[in-house]
């Protein structure tokens, strides 16, 4: 089954900030019949294969990676992949192989980072491993974030220092739509637990630049480099990330200077609604034109323990519509509703976070204002560009 030996290839991590490559990792390779060089992932997952051959053959390519890694000299790092299965097999964590090797080599452990791959394996058994490695230096990722549940039970069990965004929910995030909200919302999780974020998979400008929206410091892809024989010299992709963090600053800039009109607009006619319903009303008291192309799209009003005591008032097509749906329903516990409720009467007012309306399936944001020292005007917007 297996006709030719394995060796390691390096594929490049970048930085965003300092446009260096700043460590490598390690992945098993093999040649084909007609000598051509490919991976060797089919490898590890042939059926027919015992584990322990295969742990063998990774501890095998493990030890090449690090004996030719020891020749880099510098501060970049090296991610090595370790199977949350293959730990299973681990009898003695006091005499783990890697460390083993490290030991050997005289590398230091500082510059090596441990990347959990695989979901499965003794939860236990990984938290005692993982803490064996932070013991002696060494950094951990977690590799597929964002694949499964099982991932959150990880990062949860032993915080990694870098996580690695799932390759194929990054790249299907940087087309947009519900994959983005994903993705960022895994990337502030990530940040709030101190971790690094890393890309995978980053192949086209449009990921990078999709990955500086995210927040991530490292990105590794196709776009710099396949995995190689050789190690690079660190600034050969500085011209490109440089390039390519001046145009997600100019898309950025534009897009805040957009933003800026579009909420002056919004705040100036969330003033005139208040103007206008402090007072009993009519719908046909209420503009139109200055609603159109606005990306309002209602507001309703509540007393001050969050009841709403009105319709929501609903502008489409050009026109104002009352639906009595939600009347009687409680807002209360609303971050907006009870940040503006705080306030003393005045002008203030009070933004949500982004989130995706249940009946519309419109990224929205919500808008509280203080009508008096009673009822609060909420007014929710199209948040496309907020």
């Amino acid at each position: 089954m297996i006709t030719t030996p394995l060796f390691p290839y390096f594929q490049p991590i970048v930085g965003a900030a300092n446009g260096a490559i700043v460590g490598y990792e390690a992945l098993a390779r093999q040649r084909d019949s007609q000598g051509n060089i490919k991976s060797a992932g089919e490898l590890f997952c042939h059926p027919d294969i015992s584990d322990h051959t295969l742990i063998e053959l990774d501890r095998h390519v493990r030890r090449l990676a690090l004996q030719k890694f020891k020749e880099l000299p510098g501060d970049t790092y090296l991610t090595i992949n370790i199977s949350a299965a293959w730990i299973d097999y681990v009898d003695d964590f006091n005499a783990l192989p890697t460390l083993a090797m490290l030991e050997e080599f005289a590398i230091d452990k500082s510059r090596i980072v441990i990347e959990i791959t695989e979901s499965q394996g003794d939860l236990e058994k990984l938290v005692e491993a993982v803490a064996m490695y932070r013991k002696q230096g060494l950094k951990i990722a977690i590799d597929d974030f964002g694949a499964g549940f099982s991932q959150l039970e990880r990062v949860m069990a032993i915080q990694p220092d870098i996580i690695k965004l799932d390759m194929q929910l990054f790249q299907n995030a940087a087309r947009g739509g519900t994959a983005s909200d994903v993705v960022h919302l895994l990337s502030r999780l990530a940040k709030r637990t101190g971790c690094r974020i890393v890309c995978e998979g980053v192949e086209t400008n449009e990921d990078f630049l999709f990955g500086l929206s995210c927040g991530a410091q490292y990105m590794q892809g196709y776009l710099f480099s396949p995995a190689m024989a050789d190690f690079q010299d660190p600034k050969r992709y500085h011209p490109q990330i440089a390039e390519l963090r001046d145009i997600f600053l100019d898309q950025a800039l534009m897009k805040e200077e957009y933003k800026k009109l579009f909420v002056w607009r919004i705040r100036e006619l969330i003033y005139y609604l208040k103007e206008v319903v402090k007072n009993d009303f009519l719908l046909t008291d209420l503009a139109t034109d200055s609603f159109k192309n606005s990306g309002l799209l209602h507001f309703y009003i509540c007393d001050d323990r969050g009841n709403q005591i009105s319709p929501n008032f609903n502008f489409s097509n050009g026109e104002w519509i009352a639906d009595t749906k939600q009347l009687g329903f409680n807002w209360a516990w609303r971050p907006h509703f009870y940040e503006v409720v705080g306030f003393e009467i005045n002008n203030r007012i009070v933004t949500s976070e982004r989130y995706r309306d249940f009946s519309t399936d419109m990224l929205c944001k919500t808008f509280a204002l203080r009508l008096d020292e009673t009822r609060v005007l909420l007014v929710d917007v199209m948040a496309d560009w907020l």
